[in-house]
């Protein structure tokens, strides 16, 4: 049941990095030259810059997907919140594994966010993002506060 876990997970985290890149490509050709590059908490344009911008997120998804596969892959290099004995390694390795590819998705889901707000906005300046700063810095916050309970239940 771990594997097929791991394996979904895997496979959800691979596929929002293709479709970022997917979303990407597919909006380059139409972008106008200078692009939105960065927003305030409001959702508004701070900064602006050359349409080849577009391509950071995706370039940031794959290096992150890259390192969070790494990472998963050696989890006794990994630092955790409670004192790993041969007793509970199995069990902190699992949930360390797991909140990882659950983090990287949210990020990812982040990522794909901001990308839809940049294309968007560059047509719109009345653009909205689909969903609010809060909402995502609480996703992470929360899952993050989650998780250490979980640790600790499992020391």
């Amino acid at each position: 049941m771990k594997e097929v876990i791991l394996t979904i997970f895997d496979c959800i985290n691979f596929g929002l990095v293709a479709f970022l890149w997917g979303l990407t490509i597919k909006n380059y050709k139409t972008l106008p030259q200078r692009i939105p590059v960065h927003f305030d908490l409001d959702g508004k344009a701070d900064n602006f810059g050359n349409k080849a911008f577009i391509f950071l997120m995706p370039v940031m998804g794959v290096l992150l997907y890259l390192i969070f596969m790494y990472i998963t892959r050696y989890p006794e290099s990994s630092n955790f919140p409670v004192e790993i004995t041969e007793s509970n390694k199995e069990n902190q390795f699992l949930i360390m594994t797991i909140f990882l590819r659950w983090i990287l998705m949210l990020v990812l889901f982040i990522f794909l966010n901001s990308q839809d707000l940049m294309i968007r906005y560059a047509f719109d300046e009345n653009a909205k993002p689909k969903a609010s700063v809060a909402t995502m810095l609480f996703s992470v916050l929360g899952s993050v506060i989650v998780v250490v309970i979980i640790a600790a239940q499992f020391k």
